[in-house]
């Protein structure tokens, strides 16, 4: 079962908002929900699992999480993948229920600044969620209540089940389509349905669940209201380079053009391990045939350019 979970969410007081937020497009740490309040902590990612209960389960990022100001910001992952992506390792540890590791926001954030419980707020103009994503494991899409209305609920929050897709796709949820499992209401648990936990909606969760040493990688590229045309796309993104240098990836095959000098060229995998290297100069190509499918970051490092970024192999 849904356990309670390493990121503290207690309901506080509940705020409210016309307006639905803009659709994230994997490009920042925070998205706008439109909903904060004059703390500005609204949005930003975080990552939790069932370690509060013993478990042991992980996600492993792609690179160091950390930035200036927080040691556990996720922008240097965002900056890497274009979303948020990793790899899960679910382990049970002493946990009796199927591990779990997610990835979340609050919508309103921190209820003040000698307050850090995040607050509630009314997410019904929102219409629902759409998300674009890939993930090996199949993921549940969740609401959470808060440390209160969540143990309230016996930890049987509403949730949508989204399929497993290694090459990507998307989907447009109504909050009517969020619903409980019923475990928790036969244990006592309060009832609710999709509609009425978006009025207090404390946070939204993109949640792997699996049997004990499930492992998996997923990446969240966009996610936005109901009807936002959450859009997976594949492919390098926001390539940091020389003007001129171009990278382009046609099947297996990753070409390059306008790198001036020699270069040395890395395809690294979610685990840190570098699965290919060569050498590029001019417009030239790199074969990846022989790889398995899944994300890889490829490092390029040369006089004339200097640049990592995320392919996706079918």
């Amino acid at each position: 079962m849904n356990k309670k979970i390493l990121f503290s969410t207690a309901m506080a007081v509940v705020a409210s908002t016309a307006f639905g937020f803009e659709l994230w497009k994997g490009e920042s740490e925070q998205v706008n929900t439109e909903m904060g309040n004059t703390t500005n902590t609204a949005g930003y990612w975080f990552s939790y699992s069932d370690s509060n209960d013993g478990g042991l389960s992980e996600v492993q990022w792609p690179v160091p999480t950390g930035n200036g100001y927080d040691d556990n910001s996720l922008q240097p992952i965002i900056e890497t993948c274009g979303g948020v992506c990793g790899k899960v390792v679910l382990s049970a540890g002493s946990v009796t229920y199927d591990p779990f590791v997610g990835i979340g926001f609050n919508v309103v954030g921190e209820t003040s600044e000698t307050d850090d419980t995040p607050a509630a707020g009314d997410a019904s103009a929102w219409g629902g969620i759409c998300i674009a994503y890939s993930s090996t494991l199949q993921p549940v899409l969740e609401l959470g209540l808060g440390d209160e209305g969540d143990q309230a609920l016996k930890y049987d929050n509403p949730f949508n089940k989204l399929v497993k897709s290694s090459e990507g796709t998307s989907k447009d949820i109504p909050w009517a389509d969020f619903s409980q499992a019923g475990w928790g209401v036969s244990q006592g648990g309060d009832v609710i349905d999709g509609p009425t936990a978006a009025t207090k909606l404390v946070a939204v969760k993109f949640k792997i669940q699996a049997k004990d040493g499930s492992t998996g990688n997923f990446n969240i590229v966009q996610i936005g209201p109901y009807g936002s045309n959450c859009t997976y796309s594949v492919g390098i993104k926001n390539v940091r380079a020389a003007a001129g240098v171009k990278a382009m990836l046609s099947g297996r095959t990753l070409s390059f053009s306008g790198i001036s000098s020699d270069a040395s060229v890395e395809v690294i995998n979610l685990q840190g391990r570098v699965v290919k290297k060569g050498s590029v100069k001019g417009a030239s190509s790199l074969d990846l045939s022989a790889i398995d499918a899944g994300i890889y970051m490829v490092r390029v490092s040369g006089k004339s350019v200097d640049f990592t970024n995320k392919i996706v192999l079918k």
